[in-house]
């Protein structure tokens, strides 16, 4: 176990001098510079001009007119009978329309506005907790590809020093050619294996660099992290607690109340509506060969005013609202059925996350216990090809034991990691 304490540790070195990341930076990172996520802030920015439409609904309209007109030759008289006659009119003014009673919509509107906003936001969160899962997947793989470098270069180390030692004892007459050949091709195929993983490494911290969207990925390295020893939570304490802070969850629920909300707008169509109007003007008409008032006068003259009132009843609109409120009931139900298949998703993720993380914490116990009892009997073959109780075989067999039994052990750490994490974000919602 020392020696591959000493070869992990040698691993750090590798990138020395450029900029590591922690776990934190690239999850940060990512998720400030994620496709998604950004689309899912450009909808809850939507919806957000969603929530100010359905207030500008209370407000009233204004507007304001003016007109210029011009008729030439033969025209309709007061005698009726036709004659050449050239008219000129100009008319201005202004128009108020000041919404009473909506029928309740705008109101409605305006809660189903409001509540969908909620629903969005929790979307954002959503994408962020993807990302944020992605990430730590990625980032554990690009650490276990590294250890497993330094498990290689230890294993090549191995045998590069059982290949001096057999080749001092060949010089001195006490070892065949035959066994420093096998030596050599052992040494071979260790660092065939060093390449090996030496382009995994680079590759799952390429694949890293890709996922936080660097633009750059030269000198990209991270941290490792910390051994970790917690205990897992129970099930159904993570069921519970995901069910108050999971996003998805938080989501589906305000969409499934903003579904509601929008029954009750369909249902807005049988209600009456009143609106209230208003309205001045003016105008100047000129006719040739006729004597008119001037244009100040007749702009005076001519100044009017109106207000109004209208009611509108709805009594057939060919069902139209009865359709509205049909099609607003379905995507209701339909929101519902999502809403349990999300609970139901949910609580099988975490029981397979809890039972993968159970496995791998036992795996982790067991994979330890066999590297100390492979690298012993490493040790003890070692002694006895030495006194020529042992075959070149045999030892190799032996290393490769030990070689295995390491990286079965680095691989159960980052699978416990990796599980232990994904509990654990169900459990609080942080990593």
């Amino acid at each position: 176990m020392k020696k591959l304490l000493i070869g992990l540790m040698a691993l750090s070195a590798i990138s020395a001098g450029a900029k590591t990341w922690t776990l934190d930076e690239c999850i940060s990172y990512a998720i400030d510079h994620n496709i998604n996520v950004q689309s899912q802030r450009l909808n809850a920015t939507q919806s957000e001009l969603a929530v100010t439409e359905a207030k500008d609904q209370f407000l009233p309209q204004m507007s304001a007119h003016a007109s210029q007109n011009f008729n030439f030759g033969r025209a309709l008289t007061a005698d009726n009978t036709y004659a050449n006659r050239n008219t000129s009119s100009f008319s201005v003014g202004a128009n108020l329309s000041l919404p009473i009673f909506q029928g309740l919509r705008a109101v409605r509107q305006l809660s189903y506005s409001r509540t969908a906003l909620q629903a969005q936001l929790e979307q954002v969160e959503v994408a962020k907790d993807d990302v944020t899962l992605n990430v730590i997947s990625q980032y554990l793989q690009a650490l276990y590809a590294s250890e497993m470098l330094g498990v290689a270069r230890l294993n090549l180390n191995i045998s590069r020093a059982e290949l001096t030692r057999r080749q001092n004892l060949h010089d001195a007459g006490r070892m065949p050619g035959l066994d420093i050949e096998e030596a050599k091709a052992q040494v071979a195929q260790d660092e065939l294996s060093v390449t090996n993983a030496a382009n995994d490494s680079i590759i799952a911290r390429l694949d890293l660099a890709q996922l936080l969207n660097l633009p750059d990925a030269e000198g990209f390295d991270i941290e490792p992290l910390g051994d970790e020893d917690e205990m897992l939570p129970a099930v159904a304490d993570v069921f519970s607690n995901a069910m108050q802070y999971n996003h998805t969850i938080r989501a589906g629920r305000l969409q499934e109340k903003a579904a509601e909300k929008y029954v009750s707008v369909a249902k807005s169509g049988y209600i009456p509506t009143l609106s209230f109007s208003a309205g001045i003007g003016t105008n100047y008409y000129k006719t040739s060969g006729f004597e008119n008032e001037g244009f100040s006068g007749q702009m005076k003259h001519n100044f009017a005013k109106s207000i109004g009132f209208s009611l509108s009843i709805p009594i057939f609109n060919a069902f139209s609202t009865r359709n509205n409120v049909r099609r607003a009931r379905l995507q209701q139900e339909s929101v519902r059925l999502q809403n349990e298949d999300s609970y139901n998703r949910l609580y099988k993720a975490i029981v397979q996350a809890h039972t993968q993380a159970t496995g791998a914490v036992k795996k982790l116990e067991s994979a330890r216990s066999a590297v100390v009892r492979s690298e012993a009997a490493f040790e003890a073959m070692k002694v006895k090809y030495e006194n020529d109780r042992a075959t070149p075989t045999e030892l190799q067999t032996a290393q490769v034991n030990y070689a295995n039994a390491m990286a079965q052990a680095v691989q159960a750490k980052y699978e416990r990691i990796l599980r232990a994490r994904i509990l654990k974000f169900y459990n609080t919602q942080t990593l």
